[in-house]
């Protein structure tokens, strides 16, 4: 599989390279050079396979040569090694649970794949490869905890000054040894343009061999087909379900898209955002206008200019047409937002977490206006990750045991502007 940019002014490159890269020299994102087609009676048979199993012939087309089958076996299997569950919470719609893995949020799946990668491909290398994460929340404690401790590879993540929980905060910045956390007075646009321009830094690529653990890299990107499959796994049938999608950045969302275009059955896409609504309005106007980002209480998806978003219109040629038919767009209010968490919970005893409360608003509007239809929300990350559930219910969340030991632990932090030459400097010293 050859990968090309997405601003196609860059040469092809292999998995291999995509990920080693993280991002190509124009700027842009990698692509896939073709979409691959499940075989025939690939959906009817998932209840025959394991997770595994399925993730592995679901990515195997896309890594190639890259990685040999057993390896990707593996990579695979240590990948996919916690549950999955669809649980029910209406007679209409269902949450698939994401948050079972070792930081709570569905940006395990992809971390772990990645890292894995990595530590393949650093086998084979012998300079220190650093890994550089932007964080609006989940994303930096999944890279920190998949690359924690792995030979030959310094991680270095950049999160927005008091724009993250205390859960997800404790998981950025407790880890220590190859972990580099820094703190950036400024928003996680500002956090994510500083990892770019280190990406296409051509001078400091001389000195430090960097490389992106965003969704940007394929290697973080692609994994999280797997559990789409995972859903409709669980589904009982009847028509393909409607998906409500917790968008942010929208590495999810186009992963869900690219599964479907592969062959696997959805009914329709709901791109669930908050506050930022740049994509709600693209779909109302046509006019792609990116604005700074607001503060909201789903705070992971609190992004302005989302980075994935123009992997979807790869996938349609950039044509609207084409993508309408496929996808429906919202944005809740962080009032609707709270209120849908109060009344999931009184209504269902359920408890969705603000990511999950936004998905769960658009897809009950969906259904009302088309009362055929029944469907699945990601729930993203575990409601203990984010301080405003308690306080929107009244009631305390159950934490897992994993969440009390992060309050035993040191935190290790550094306090920085958003300021790419001092970005810069810590790079280069980590890379000696």
């Amino acid at each position: 599989m050859q990968y090309f940019s997405t601003n196609h002014r860059s040469p092809q490159a292999a998995f291999r390279e995509a990920v080693l890269r993280g991002q190509p020299e124009d700027g842009g994102l990698y692509f896939p050079a073709a979409i691959p087609q499940l075989p025939d009676g690939f959906i009817a048979g998932l209840d025959a396979r394991s997770n595994e199993e399925i993730a592995f012939d679901v990515i195997r087309p896309y890594v190639g040569r890259s990685i040999p089958d057993d390896k990707l076996f593996d990579i695979c299997r240590e990948t996919a090694s916690f549950p999955f569950p669809l649980v029910p919470i209406s007679d209409k719609i269902s949450a698939l649970e994401l948050f079972h893995g070792p930081t709570l949020a569905f940006k395990d799946v992809g971390a772990r794949f990645m890292s894995r990668c990595l530590r393949h491909f650093s086998s084979e290398r012998e300079a220190k490869t650093i890994v550089l994460v932007a964080t609006s929340g989940d994303t930096g404690g999944a890279v920190a905890n998949g690359f924690h401790n792995v030979e030959g590879i310094e991680v270095i993540i950049l999160y927005p000054k008091g724009r993250v929980s205390t859960v997800q905060e404790l998981q950025l910045t407790t880890l220590g040894g190859n972990v580099t956390t820094l703190e950036l007075r400024g928003t996680f646009d500002e956090c994510q343009a500083i990892a770019k321009r280190a990406l296409a830094d051509a001078e400091l690529q001389k000195q430090a061999f960097i490389t992106s653990a965003n969704s940007i890299n394929v290697a973080r990107w692609l994994p999280q087909q797997f559990y789409y499959f995972y859903a409709l796994k669980q589904w009982e049938g009847g028509p393909p379900p409607v998906v409500a999608v917790p968008s942010g950045n929208f590495g999810n969302l186009a992963s869900g898209v690219l599964a479907n275009i592969s062959g696997l059955p959805v009914a329709r896409f709901i791109a669930a955002c908050n506050a930022n609504d740049v994509v709600p309005e693209f779909f109302e106007t046509g006019d792609y206008r990116p604005k700074p980002s607001v503060s909201t209480l789903s705070n992971a998806m609190d992004v302005g200019d989302p980075s994935n978003f123009v992997r979807i219109l790869e996938m349609f040629s950039g044509k609207t047409d084409g993508l309408k038919a496929r996808m429906s767009a919202a944005s809740i209010s962080d009032e609707r937002t709270a209120e849908t968490i109060r009344e999931v919970h009184r209504n269902y005893g359920y408890t969705l977490d603000p990511h999950g409360a936004v998905a769960y608003a658009a897809i009950a509007d969906y259904i009302e206006a088309n009362p055929d239809t029944r469907g699945i929300i990601l729930e993203t990350a575990h409601p203990i990750k984010f301080d405003s559930v308690a306080d929107i219910l009244g009631v305390e969340v159950t934490a897992p045991d994993s969440i009390g030991e992060l309050f035993t632990k040191e935190k290790s932090v550094t306090e920085l502007d958003a300021d790419y030459n001092s970005v810069r400097e810590v790079i280069l010293k980590k890379a000696k």
